[in-house]
């Protein structure tokens, strides 16, 4: 790149020449890719679980619970509905137009470009492929190089099974993507930061590519005074400390009353000790930082208000222990950018009121949670807020249902997956209108000159009455 040359031309070329070839559309080549994928996924499990403990310190479960098992079941589910989702979609006519065939066909998109995310790097890397696979569109694939050992499986292996001539692997870091986004591309799917986000969108501007944007955000989590706290902190604790905090729809900052925060402290601090132990440093549960930056970003963020569970980290392990911070002040810097890591502040607030006033005044998440045994609370929070998701008494294992999409609002993101909705992302749904050559004298009705017997009959025949409902 540095001597003028791109290295990425003659790849893209071959895979718009791939794609206008027509090899991509039939549902048994989809469904061919979407098998071969499948067959990555269980050929190189050991290889994956190796490159995921070596990444982020996850343990073989982990990875399975929250990359391959879910990703499978991507796959799973898009063979099983492929023909489904293919099947154009019937739409309702009006008198004018009812000897005719009015359907929606989902077409693929073309040459789709998706950059993917470090903190899950084969779940959020092969779930939009899923479904860019499934849509039949020729894709490239750019895999966080900040993952490096998932990064090399994805660039060395992946590509063995799938057909290169309409799909490729490219590397690299940010200077390489810049040059990657002056390509035009038919669609581009980013997960990461708002920051790499509003680049990414600028950039498609630029050629008009509509784009799907994943972006983070400060997760409110409301806890109600009228709820069980180790109920609370048990299920908050697993959610927060995950992938040790490195989830875009954690639980980023918790609202109680100072009441409510005397009572969880001890409930948080048992249901730690009990998933990591007394030292949560040797647990296999437990993962690590992906790497120094990020470690030296978050050990900062310790510093903000008072460490009332945890605070202990080791630079060369990129350990930092599951933390509770208390008398947390909006402006300090932890309630100002997305945590990303093991680090759980608490704000207070009088009640649900004030809570929703705080959460509505700031930029909308990707995702809110409610807990209280009131569910006139639940329902207020729900539907006096806005965020990408919801959960009420839980956390995010919304996020094992394929048939709920993911998608933020506003600063948090735009477009949606999972699923057929991932399907229909990757997807241009076409509106078709097939009439027949001949029976020109119907057709006479709506030409002019027009009397105006004919205007109200025209009238008549476009109103929502004529309208065949499917």
């Amino acid at each position: 790149m540095k001597d003028g040359t791109d290295p990425f031309e003659d790849t893209l070329r071959r895979l718009r020449e791939a794609f206008h070839s027509g090899c991509t559309r039939p549902a048994a080549f989809r469904a061919e890719q979407l098998q071969a994928l499948g067959r990555f996924l269980q050929e190189n499990k050991q290889l994956l679980h190796d490159a995921l403990a070596q990444d982020l310190h996850k343990s073989a479960f982990d990875s399975d619970i929250s990359e391959l098992i879910i990703c499978q079941n991507e796959i799973n589910l898009a063979l099983k509905n492929l023909q489904a989702w293919m099947k154009d979609t019937p739409a309702s006519t009006n008198l004018f137009t009812k000897l005719d065939s009015a359907f929606v066909r989902k077409e693929p998109f073309g040459l789709v470009l998706i950059i993917a995310p470090w903190n899950y790097p084969i779940n959020l890397t092969l779930v939009p492929l899923v479904g860019a696979l499934a849509a039949g569109n020729c894709v490239v694939l750019k895999p966080s190089e900040i993952s490096q050992g998932t990064e090399k499986i994805l660039a060395e292996v992946l590509p063995r099974y799938l057909d290169q001539s309409c799909f490729a692997v490219v590397l690299g870091g940010p200077e390489e993507t810049g040059q990657l986004l002056k390509h035009k591309f038919d669609y581009i799917f980013f997960t990461g930061s708002p920051r790499v986000g509003k680049i990414v969108m600028t950039a498609a501007a630029k050629h008009l590519t509509p784009v799907t944007l994943e972006l983070g955000g400060k997760n409110p989590c409301y806890v109600d005074d009228n709820c069980d706290p180790q109920i609370v902190a048990n299920r908050v604790a697993w959610f927060r400390y995950f992938n040790a905090g490195q989830t875009c729809v954690a639980p980023d900052y918790l609202l109680c009353s100072p009441e409510m925060q005397e009572r969880l402290l001890p409930a948080l601090q048992s249901a730690i000790t009990r998933f990591y132990g007394d030292d949560p440093q040797s647990s296999p549960n437990l993962g690590r930082i992906i790497n120094q930056k990020q470690f030296q970003r978050l050990r900062a963020l310790l510093g903000c208000g008072r460490v009332a569970i945890g605070g202990q980290s080791d630079e060369c392990d990129r350990y930092i222990a599951p933390t509770v911070l208390v008398d947390v002040q909006e402006m300090e810097p932890v309630m100002q950018e997305e945590i990303f890591g093991p680090i759980l502040p608490i704000m207070n607030v009088q009640g649900m009121d004030e809570a929703i006033e705080f959460i509505n005044r700031r930029e909308k998440p990707l995702a809110l949670y409610a807990f209280s045994n009131s569910s006139q609370v639940v329902n207020q929070m729900l539907e006096r807020t806005s965020s990408g998701s919801f959960g009420g008494n839980d956390g995010f294992i919304y996020m094992t249902l394929p048939s709920l999409p993911l998608g933020g609002v506003g600063h948090s993101g735009t477009g949606r997956y999972h699923g057929k909705f991932t399907f229909d992302t990757f997807s241009h749904h076409r509106a078709c209108l097939l009439c027949p050559a001949g029976l020109e004298e119907l057709n006479n009705i709506r030409y002019p000159p027009y009397s105006h017997s004919m205007q109200e009959l025209v009238r008549w025949a476009l109103g929502s009455h004529s309208c065949t409902l499917l």
